[in-house]
């Protein structure tokens, strides 16, 4: 093998490599919050609908006592904003699954853990994860086959690699079938085995997924492979130095880890739902009480932007009731966390 083959790489190695490698791109101290801006760090107000998502899965499963566990838990600051937003006599085990270190400060009453906990009752959340676990990227070459695409780590140049056979064909001919010479796709099948796995191991309650997402009918002819660092989107380079995304097919996800009722909506629905809405306080408030106006006005803004059509509130929720045990052994995401 010479030096120039050993240089190229399919998508998901290298991406698993410049992420989640030593010295990769999730593992530095200042986290995901120091490059780029979730619904978590946008507003508290996120973190209240998360807890009375969690208070909605206590009443379904008849108990004033259940587990939270983040998957993908950056630093812990959705789990830290529940804990603060909870109604009084719930009780709860929150669990933050991580690659990463466990934060310096962190709540102690949060478990910091590599893998999901086996057997729970409760609420599983992902939150911006499954766009972070690595896939391998596939072409339409000008033959018609359909290639892996490799990449160069040091330059982010590409090539056309191998045929796409087995599973990974299976899949794309599923959920993302690709005609034409020069269309794209990233090939899920390994997010639909880690959210599987994640939910798999939850004995009852409710697991969501919430991602920049697309479905079948939908797909970007040409793929969503992108790069961010210091909050400014970059060219994708695999080599360390920025985060490393792509769209998440969800409903291929949904499908892989189906064991009750299903829903995928928007981020603006969920949010509605759970009672975030952007609505502006009555201007008489002002009159009446200017401190409660100044407040209600800043909430509304912020509720303004976790639903704002063409920005966070185009995030797909996919919502997964957990009615029993899918199978039992120890904890995991189908291996994705002890990679």
């Amino acid at each position: 093998m010479t030096d120039e083959t050993c240089q190229w790489q399919g998508w998901r190695q290298a991406t698993e490599r410049a992420l989640y490698g030593p010295g990769g791109f999730f593992l530095r101290p200042e986290g995901p919050a120091g490059h780029f801006r979730t619904s978590v760090h946008a507003s508290p107000l996120f973190a209240g609908a998360v807890a009375r998502l969690l208070a909605r899965v206590a009443r379904e499963l008849g108990t004033e006592e259940l587990a939270l566990v983040d998957v993908g838990a950056g630093r812990g600051e959705l789990l830290t904003g529940v804990l603060a937003a909870l109604p009084p006599g719930l009780r709860v085990r929150p669990y933050g699954v991580e690659r990463a270190p466990r934060p310096a400060g962190l709540d102690p009453r949060i478990v910091w853990t590599d893998r999901v906990p086996d057997g729970e009752r409760g609420l599983l959340f992902a939150n911006e994860w499954l766009d972070n676990v690595p896939v391998d990227v596939a072409q339409v070459a000008e033959d018609g086959a359909v290639r892996y695409v490799e990449v160069r780590a040091r330059d982010g140049a590409e090539r056309l690699g191998g045929v796409v056979s087995g599973p990974d064909a299976q899949w794309l001919e599923r959920w993302w079938p690709l005609r034409e010479p020069g269309e794209r796709a990233e090939i899920g099948r390994p997010r639909d085995e880690a959210w599987a796995g994640a939910v798999g191991v939850l004995a009852a309650g409710t697991a969501v997924a919430v991602d920049y997402a697309h479905l079948r009918g939908g797909r970007p002819p040409f793929g969503t492979l992108a790069a961010f660092r210091e909050g400014r989107e970059v060219a994708p380079v695999p080599d360390g130095s920025r985060d490393l995304t792509a769209h998440v097919a969800l409903d291929a996800c949904g499908a892989a880890a189906a064991r009750g009722d299903t829903r995928l909506l928007t981020q603006r629905e969920a949010l509605h739902e759970l009672g975030v809405a952007g609505s502006r306080p009555p201007l008489s408030l002002a009159t009446t009480d200017p401190a409660g106006y100044v407040r209600a006005l800043a909430a509304a803004g912020e509720a303004a932007e976790l639903t704002a059509a063409g920005g966070l509130g185009d995030f797909l929720w996919l919502v997964q009731r957990v009615s029993g045990r899918a199978r039992s052994g120890p904890g995991g995401t189908g291996g994705y966390w002890s990679a």
